[in-house]
């Protein structure tokens, strides 16, 4: 039975030895695999930042120019609510004006039309009474008395006003 013990014992230490030289042949290939890839990426690393550096511009060049879209696009469309905001404020101020009984800019400008008008026509009658009156001057002068008194009947008569 002994015997057996150490046959078992025995055949344990060697599957025990064989177990420990594949760990250790296993780690011995992992730390040359990482050597293998340390220096892989010493040669390469060059080309690998360099690729990685193209395409990092390329990257934000694309981006820069969705973002300029972006932006732009936001800005017309603020642009366009502030003016719809403005036309709102507009409208109200207007509004409020016109229920105060403040003339706007067209009326100012109808009523300055219509004295320039009126002024053209004063002119044109005083020039027509300056033409006239060296005519006149050779007729005799009418009774001033008796405009005097028509003027006067005219003031005295009592003024009725009909019911509305």
């Amino acid at each position: 039975m002994v015997k057996k013990l150490v046959v078992k014992k025995l055949q344990s230490v060697g599957k025990d030895s064989q177990l420990s030289a594949t760990i250790r042949e296993s780690a011995q290939q992992i730390w040359l695999a990482g050597l293998g890839a340390f220096a892989k990426a010493q040669q390469e690393g060059n080309k690998v930042f360099d690729a990685l550096v193209r395409q990092g511009e390329t990257i934000q060049k694309s981006t820069r120019k969705v973002a300029e879209d972006k932006v732009t696009e936001m800005a017309a469309k603020a642009t366009g609510t502030w003016d719809k905001l403005e036309q709102v404020f507009e409208n109200r101020v207007a509004r409020s004006l016109h229920s105060l009984g403040v003339p706007t800019r067209d009326d100012v400008a109808a009523l300055s039309k219509r004295v320039a008008e009126l002024k053209a026509e004063v002119e044109k009658l005083n020039k027509a009474a300056a033409k006239a009156a060296p005519r006149a001057a050779g007729k005799p002068a009418a009774k001033p008395k008796a405009a005097a008194a028509k003027a006067k009947v005219a003031a005295a008569r009592p003024v009725h006003k009909a019911a509305s």
